[in-house]
């Protein structure tokens, strides 16, 4: 697993990178073959609250978890406890899809230890469909919709690119666009 670590108004000692590296490095036992693609991590500090981020590019998956509390070192435990869980679940989701298609080999080692995992099963219940024109606009005015409408994102015809986007406030109180990945 290749790790890269950054910080943001903070200085990343050779201390907190041990023990990121030495956290993250426990998630390599969920798989078969070890990682090839850059996990990232940001350590911060936001509102005076030590905060982590870490981005883990999978095959069709990216297993994203952030945490935020008073110490760093307890908000990098928080996150890499999230991320075990993120793993276990999408473990147990694609195993049971390859034996239901029937494939051979699973992508996830199996556990061979006594300890028991309580299979984490989610019911996705959509409780309300909501249809909208979308309006062609720029980003600025997406932002000004969303903040008029009280909501934390936005959906909006982008005129600039002719496609559909997505606005978000983001929790630092600035903004953030999602625009759909083209593929040729």
């Amino acid at each position: 697993m290749i790790i890269s670590i950054r910080g943001e108004h903070l200085e990343v000692t050779e201390a907190l990178r041990d023990y990121v590296e030495k956290k993250l490095n426990r998630l390599d036992r969920y798989f078969e073959a070890p990682l090839t693609s850059d996990v990232q991590v940001k350590l911060s500090v936001v509102k005076d609250l030590q905060a982590i981020e870490v981005a883990i590019p999978l095959t069709g998956v990216l297993l994203r978890a952030e945490e935020r509390n008073s110490d760093m070192y307890a908000s990098i435990d928080l996150v890499v406890d999230k991320l075990e869980r993120q793993i276990r679940k999408h473990k147990t989701r694609t195993n049971r899809k390859i034996r239901e298609e029937g494939g051979k080999r699973d992508l996830f080692k199996m556990e061979t230890s006594p300890v028991t995992f309580v299979e984490e099963e989610e019911d996705f219940e959509l409780v309300r469909n909501k249809r909208f024109d979308l309006k062609p606009m720029d980003v600025e005015e997406a932002i000004l919709q969303m903040n008029l409408v009280g909501h934390s994102f936005f959906v909006f015809s982008n005129m600039d690119t002719d496609s559909v986007n997505v606005v978000y406030k983001r929790n630092d109180g600035k903004y953030g666009l999602i625009e759909p990945a083209i593929y040729k």
